[in-house]
């Protein structure tokens, strides 16, 4: 799977509707068949840092979200609510999901 993280530093007056603004993307890539998560998380040490962690099957899957119209209309509309331009991590790994931490389980 093709795993990504990417950090978005967004000006002070989107920190409270950030979510909102990019929920018509979320929603589509969460559509798309090779996409196998989308998720939004806020600092909670940088209030106005939020992270986008996404994961798609494969390659094609990946093509198939940078070419898509919600992936043109976000890089189009993001712009406007960023302070500087998103730094990003991308790596194909050899997984198919999220895996169970071998060094913590639960108490019985």
């Amino acid at each position: 799977m093709i795993f990504i993280v990417v950090k978005f530093r967004v000006r002070p007056e989107y920190v409270d509707r950030w979510l909102d603004f990019v929920a018509p993307f979320t929603e589509a890539t969460r559509a798309e068949p090779g996409n196998l998560w989308f998720e939004w998380w806020h600092s909670v040490e940088t209030p106005n840092e939020f992270l986008l962690v996404e994961a798609f099957h494969d390659g094609d899957a990946g093509r198939v979200h940078v070419e898509s119209e919600h992936f043109a209309a976000a890089l189009a509309s993001m712009p406007d609510g960023l302070l500087e331009t998103p730094k990003i991590v991308s790596q194909v790994v050899e997984q198919d999901g999220w895996n169970e931490m071998s060094e913590l389980s639960v108490n019985p």
